[in-house]
């Protein structure tokens, strides 16, 4: 038997039933992996709340598009609203509440609670002079070696 062969069948060695192997040695523990440990989510996105649906519904209704209750059940007189909007924003009408539709209804996705941030203004610049004696800084290329 030739080398190759012989460290082939060292490695496969039969299990024997009780978790040890042909030779007498136990078999080490199955590790969980990280991603075996994780909470298993179901598919797809969760259903926006009614809230929402009324949310959405008035923006349509702004926009000439809806003209039932919008009392934030979401019927077909919604979805057909909706698929004419998207329509007409040049987007995909499949009546999908997707963000795309949400930006363009002026909505854009909720994210966290609370209020928006306000805007941010940058701080004034500082500018400190330079010592007295000391001559200004020159751009890098005024002193290259001829």
């Amino acid at each position: 038997m030739s080398a190759v062969r012989k460290s082939a069948s060292k490695q496969t060695a039969s299990r024997k039933p009780g978790g040890k192997t042909a030779r007498g040695a136990k078999r080490p523990a199955k590790r969980r992996t990280a991603a075996a440990r994780r909470v298993r989510r179901p598919a797809g996105q969760a259903r926006p709340a009614p809230e929402r649906y009324a949310e959405i519904q008035r923006a349509l209704k702004q926009r000439g598009y809806y003209a039932g209750e919008t009392g934030g059940s979401w019927d077909e007189a919604s979805s057909s609203a909706l698929k004419r909007f998207q329509k007409d924003q040049n987007l995909k009408p499949d009546g999908k509440l997707g963000s795309l539709s949400l930006i363009a209804l002026g909505l854009g996705p909720k994210r966290g609670g609370g209020q928006p941030a306000a805007p941010v203004t940058p701080p004034e610049p500082v500018v400190i002079p330079a010592p007295e004696g000391i001559p200004a800084a020159s751009g890098a290329n005024d002193k290259v070696p001829r």
